[in-house]
């Protein structure tokens, strides 16, 4: 029999990562104009929240996620078959789970082929905000990979869906701390921007009596990974948020760390939202992974009930987090960037329903049991 731990109530002011408390998902302060006053899951109200018309289905009792005491163990998965007979959908995390880098992990193939005859729906979501949807599409198919461009949610995409859902004025201007991903993805939503990898090169020359002028017409500003992140960004961002009455901060995910190759880990977008955080002082609101906004959005559009979701990825303070404040079963991978010693670490708080070794266990767990 399949057993599953009961999933934590989702608060915009408590996704945090394992690391730090204060990196939090949280709506912008009440100055924020362009935002609607809604009523957030927690109970607390709050402008420019998660909005109504992305609301999921009734996902019944949870608890806290903060509420740590007692936390079941993740069991390791024995019997793919009941998970999977247990679920509609599969959402997959794509770094570390389906590739690192460029390279295809091995099992990948079989495995969603595998998922895909029993009728599975299979839904990729990932935090990297360096590509659009039609660019991870272009990658799917590059490693071998038939996955359509409406299977996929980057975090570039929900930061342009969160702009769209909040009414933001077409009028006003987006800056980006980003990289193509994000530019792409404002673009086919219609809305203006500036920044980009076209900053990358700008320079800053500080003199006695120099200042930087910026657009007064920005009403948000959207920090995602960034290759060509330097001081005329940190410096053009902060005096938007600071100066630029109710311009949002949103950051397409707090991630630590990255898998740019194979060999390492690489510092994540979580650094260059850390810059902004730091010169501001202001949290931002996070669209990606742990936020429930992509889930949200995913169960409108496909119509899912969360209960029949099973979150697979490789990361505690993201994936699985993401999962439990959606409502989902959850498996965690040991093939990204944590292990078997961290998850059963008595410092971790964060507990999947399952863990294994990677997602093509599938195939071998399914051999073994018949």
């Amino acid at each position: 029999m399949l057993q599953v731990r009961a999933s934590p109530t989702f608060l915009a002011s408590t996704t945090s990562s394992s690391s730090s408390p204060s990196s939090s998902s949280q709506a912008p302060p009440p100055s924020a104009s362009f935002g609607r006053s809604i009523q957030r899951r927690g109970g607390v109200a709050g402008t420019a929240s998660f909005p109504a018309a992305a609301a999921a289905p009734h996902r019944g009792a949870r608890r806290s996620v903060m509420a740590t005491a007692g936390t079941v163990p993740a069991a390791k998965l024995e019997d793919a078959d009941a998970l999977i007979d247990s679920v509609e959908t599969f959402i997959f995390d794509c770094d570390g789970v389906i590739w690192k880098g460029d390279k295809l992990i091995d099992g990948v193939p079989e495995t969603l082929d595998l998922l895909r005859s029993k009728g599975k729906r299979l839904v990729f979501v990932t935090n990297n905000s360096t590509k659009s949807r039609k660019q991870y599409g272009k990658k799917f198919e590059t490693l071998g990979l038939t996955v359509n461009e409406e299977e996929i949610f980057a975090s570039s995409f929900a930061a342009a869906a969160y702009l769209e859902s909040i009414d933001f004025p077409k009028d006003k201007k987006v800056y980006v701390i980003g990289e193509e991903g994000i530019l792409k993805e404002l673009e086919l939503a219609g809305f203006q921007h500036l920044g980009g990898p076209s900053d990358g090169d700008k320079k800053i020359e500080l003199k006695p009596g120099f200042y930087m002028e910026h657009d007064k017409d920005v009403g948000a500003v959207v920090v995602g990974f960034d290759r060509y992140f330097n001081y005329y960004k940190v410096q053009y961002g902060t005096l938007c948020i600071r100066e630029n009455p109710g311009c949002l901060f949103l950051a397409t995910n707090r991630d630590a760390v990255t898998h740019l190759t194979d060999a390492q880990e690489w510092a994540g977008g979580g650094s260059m939202v850390g810059a902004i955080l730091g010169s501001t002082k202001q949290e931002p609101l996070v669209v990606g992974k742990p936020s429930t906004f992509m889930m949200d959005y995913l169960a409108k559009k496909f119509g899912i009930t969360t209960s029949q979701i099973c979150m697979v990825g490789d990361r505690l303070d993201t994936d699985i987090l993401f999962g439990q404040n959606g409502g989902c079963k959850t498996l965690l991978v040991l093939s990204g960037v944590t292990s078997l010693e961290t998850l059963q670490s008595p410092d971790n708080s964060i507990q999947p329903d399952f863990y294994t070794n990677q997602i093509s266990d599938f195939l071998k767990l399914k051999a073994a049991t018949v």
